[in-house]
């Protein structure tokens, strides 16, 4: 009978120390020679850079990539995306003062902001920034953002974000076609648009249609860009919109252990199929496609211990740092980085597990905090740190940073 894994375990070796590039194991050992136990991220802003560069080369003229800054907010990997995105995307203010702040030579950034639960405060904060688009998730947001902009004497740029009732085409696609918080159901959309355009101090320049995650297949996700604009054009005729936007939401998926990843090539040529009308702009809203790989998060091991037959190396961090693989139930493989000083010296024997299987956990007094389970490691002791590449976005930003009130990770770009 063969053995049965449960979702977070696979029965795979950890990754060979050099998948890390040779700058990060530098910056990782020179962090392990501090006085505290090593629990931090590693980015490098010119891998989220040349990533974003090449989206942006894949993609007809027409198509905007506005950068999803939820994925990762590190203030460094927003400068150096910066010049290679047509904008932002924001879910605060907090995200909206940093999109701001990159604008040059007084420009202002193209920012465009969505979220289920827009406070006021955030509302007003979008409209005094004359964003580029509001994504509108019901009638009474969207009275709320003309009564803000009545206020504020300026007219509001908006847009219905849409839950379709289907949508036609396979794929790893999700966020639509089902109950939701998330948008004005489909069969809602004319009548809401109806009020909306009574509405004083809005301009309704179309649609938001996020309802694409995580998807890895280039044809499925060019089929569904298709069918935004297509619906969007029919839509907007039928209501008597001037259809200036259309934003099909991010959704492009990053492959893990065993998967394909997503054929950026391929998704260009079938874009430059569509044919949206002269004047309206296609956002797409990338996030961890152009950051997952920018990012290592590395945990110090501080025991190596036995239970019951089985290995453990229990870190100094866990998913109060790192707790996207725990939380989605992927498997994120790791590396092992040796660290041959000891800060017991011969005084403490160091425990070590050799040519096992071990699963790693974190310091938290919960079982879930269980990063990795049955990954086999040629040695792992204590005092080396467990490396998780992959991980620059949904990261430190996605964390339980408060629980047990442990110190936060530390954060760090490379030169």
């Amino acid at each position: 009978m063969s053995v049965q894994f449960p979702p977070s375990a696979a029965p795979l070796a950890a990754h060979p120390v050099d998948v890390l590039p040779a700058p990060v194991r530098a910056r990782l050992l020179e962090l392990a020679r501090g006085a505290e136990p090593v629990s931090a991220y590693v980015y490098d802003g010119a891998v989220a850079a040349a990533r974003a560069r090449e989206l942006r080369a894949a993609l007809p003229e027409w198509a905007a990539v506005y950068y999803a800054v939820k994925a990762n907010s590190y203030p460094g990997i927003v400068r150096a995306l910066a010049p290679h995105v047509d904008g932002f995307e924001v879910a605060s203010v907090h995200e909206l003062e940093l999109a701001l702040e990159q604008g040059e030579s007084g420009d202002t950034p193209a920012v465009v902001a969505a979220g289920p639960a827009k406070s006021v405060p955030v509302l007003t904060a979008l409209v005094r920034a004359r964003v580029e688009a509001i994504n509108a998730e019901s009638l009474l947001e969207l009275h709320r953002v003309s009564r803000i902009a009545v206020a504020e004497g300026v007219t509001a740029r908006v847009a219905l974000r849409v839950n379709p009732a289907d949508i036609p085409i396979s794929g790893s696609l999700h966020m639509g076609g089902a109950p939701s918080q998330f948008g004005v159901a489909e069969p809602d959309v004319p009548d809401v648009l109806r009020a909306a355009r009574e509405l004083p101090g809005l301009d309704i320049v179309g649609f938001h249609i996020h309802a694409a995650s995580n998807n890895l297949d280039a044809d499925t996700h060019a089929a569904y860009l298709r069918w935004c604009v297509e619906w969007s054009v029919t839509t907007a005729a039928a209501t008597g919109i001037e259809l200036r936007h259309v934003d099909i939401g991010g959704g492009i998926g990053v492959a893990f252990e065993g998967e394909t990843p997503f054929d950026m090539a391929r998704f260009g040529e079938l874009a430059a199929l569509v044919e949206p009308p002269v004047g309206v702009k296609v956002v797409l809203e990338p996030g961890r496609f152009l950051v997952a790989d920018c990012g290592w998060y590395a945990a110090e091991v501080t025991d190596v211990k036995a239970s019951y037959g089985e290995w453990f190396a229990v870190l100094r961090g866990g998913i109060n740092h790192f707790q996207l693989p725990t939380s989605w139930d992927i498997v994120h493989n790791v590396a092992v980085l040796p660290v041959d000083a000891w800060e017991a010296g011969e005084e403490c024997p160091r425990p070590v597990a050799e040519r096992t299987r071990v699963t790693v956990v974190g310091e938290l007094c919960t079982p879930e905090d269980t990063l990795l389970r049955d990954v086999f490691v040629e040695r792992v002791r204590a005092g080396d740190l467990v490396v998780f590449p992959n991980a620059g976005s949904y990261g430190w930003e996605f964390a339980m940073h408060s629980f047990l009130g442990h110190p936060v990770a530390g954060r760090h770009l490379l030169a």
